[in-house]
């Protein structure tokens, strides 16, 4: 990473960058306007990454070109820079505005047995129900990227954490909408509480579910 930190925000010309990428993504834009990519929506995520960089690893910037192989949607850039750390995180910044999110995005095979395994527990699921509860009162989101329709093989229909067992992963996540404060320091500040208040949530997946032994599906 190029930047040695000191993060100070987004200029509104990233947002405005996101904005006219949505309308023409295409090659001729991204080509004339990289530059404003580069120090107004990068430089500033690289920033951002070093500040963070000694709590919670190396941050990684995902690369801004789409995969289209098999996507029916052609065009060739996403609409949003996004990052991972290391140690724990998830960023990302659009025209929507800033996301942030911790967790077990996709578990595997192995690891969805544990977590329902554990869910399943009178005492740990319990556990689970009030970290969540906690999280959801101080306006955090807890979710999952997908579900089952109904319950799990060998689980009942009517389990009390029935709602738990449907969820195929567990995201921590918290977004805001776009804000002059974007500009500032602030983002940071916002996303090092974020993860602070979510660390209950992944350390009982740490601790009831942990890595698969297939293959990593840890999300930040």
């Amino acid at each position: 990473m190029a930047s040695t930190g000191m993060f100070s925000g987004w200029p509104v010309e990233a947002i405005e960058f996101f904005e006219r990428l949505e309308d023409d993504n295409t090659k001729t834009f991204w080509n004339e306007q990289k530059h404003v990519y580069e120090e107004a929506v990068k430089a500033p995520m690289e920033a951002l990454l070093a500040d963070l960089e000694k709590t919670y690893g190396e941050g990684k910037i995902f690369r801004p070109y789409r995969d289209v192989r098999f996507s029916k949607d052609k065009t060739p850039y996403k609409t949003n820079i996004a990052a991972r750390m290391a140690k724990g995180g998830y960023i990302s910044l659009s025209a929507d505005g800033l996301f942030t999110g911790t967790g077990y995005y996709m578990m595997a095979k192995d690891q969805l047995a544990k977590f329902r395994s554990a869910i399943d527990d009178t005492k740990l699921g319990s556990q689970l129900e009030r970290t969540i509860t906690k999280l959801e009162d101080a306006g955090i989101e807890v979710t999952s990227h997908d579900r089952l329709k109904t319950a799990p093989r060998g689980y009942p229909k009517d389990h009390p954490r029935i709602e738990l067992l449907r969820m195929k992963g567990c995201i921590a996540n918290q977004s805001w909408d776009v804000a002059a404060w974007f500009g500032t320091s602030e983002p940071k500040d916002r996303i090092v509480e974020f993860l602070d208040k979510a660390k209950p949530l992944v350390k009982w997946l740490d601790t009831n579910v942990g890595p698969t032994e297939l293959e990593d599906s840890r999300w930040g």
